[in-house]
């Protein structure tokens, strides 16, 4: 591999971005894709380029046919992450199931007595008030963030730091009465409307969720879709509806 496409190579996995190393199997030619183009190497074929797009897309690596050749395209996305905003009941199915999807997941809340290691074992939980905790984070374009907790205080700080950040899922549970109050409060801390309509709320898929779990799966469903880029219906959400 030539020195320049390592350099660049690196560089993109230290900034967390999306990479496919495209290797020609006929000539040895080598492209690195970073984030929807071409940063070092060969140009790209442009019948490569939606390959490219749905194998980062589905994260599998993969060797395709072309018209001037077989390639390997491999596939080098940052980790997933799911940070959960609020240890509460509907958090502790959650994240295993995350987990079993291939999601890291990181549970984040001030309450020391909701945030425990025997509520949640194995998880990195992080004590901090959700918008210090999730600036430090450092969310990135393979993160989701979902807020649990139903109270201001809490949710509409960590609103304001997802939005603004890359992160490609933004989730939020309460009833539509909820939401409303809740696009008021966030307009008057300054957040635009396309910011604001970037939120997954009511959260989650219509499955007619009624338990914690039921209810889980429904928000890790519509983060799964909306990773995947599959088509999100909004009915009537499976989501809690008290205010």
């Amino acid at each position: 591999m030539k020195l320049e496409i390592l350099e660049a190579l690196l560089r993109a996995r230290a900034e967390k971005r999306s990479i496919c190393l495209i290797r020609r199997l006929d000539d040895g030619g080598v492209s690195l894709w970073v984030d929807g183009e071409v940063v070092a190497g060969a140009p790209l074929e442009p019948e490569l380029a939606p390959l490219v797009a749905a194998a980062l897309r589905e994260d599998r690596s993969r060797a395709v046919d072309t018209p001037r050749g077989r390639v390997f395209l491999e596939v080098i996305n940052p980790p997933l992450r799911l940070v959960i905003v609020g240890a509460v009941h509907i958090a502790q199915p959650l994240v295993p199931m995350a987990r079993l999807v291939g999601f890291q997941p990181v549970v984040v809340d001030p309450r020391r007595a909701f945030a425990t290691e025997e509520r949640f074992p194995d998880v990195e939980l992080v004590a901090e008030w959700p918008d210090e905790a999730l600036r430090a984070l450092d969310l990135d374009r393979r993160t989701a963030v979902v807020t649990l907790t139903h109270d201001p205080k809490l949710d509409d700080p960590a609103l304001e730091v997802a939005l603004r950040s890359p992160a490609f899922y933004v989730g939020a549970l309460g009833s539509r009465r909820t939401h409303t109050k809740r696009i008021a409060r966030l307009r008057a801390s300054g957040l635009a409307d396309e910011e604001i309509a970037r939120i997954h709320a009511p959260v989650g898929l219509d499955i007619g969720a009624v338990s914690p779990a039921e209810i889980a799966l429904a928000i890790l469903a519509e983060i799964v879709a909306t990773l995947r880029g599959a088509p999100i219906p909004r009915t009537q959400p499976a989501t809690e509806t008290s205010p």
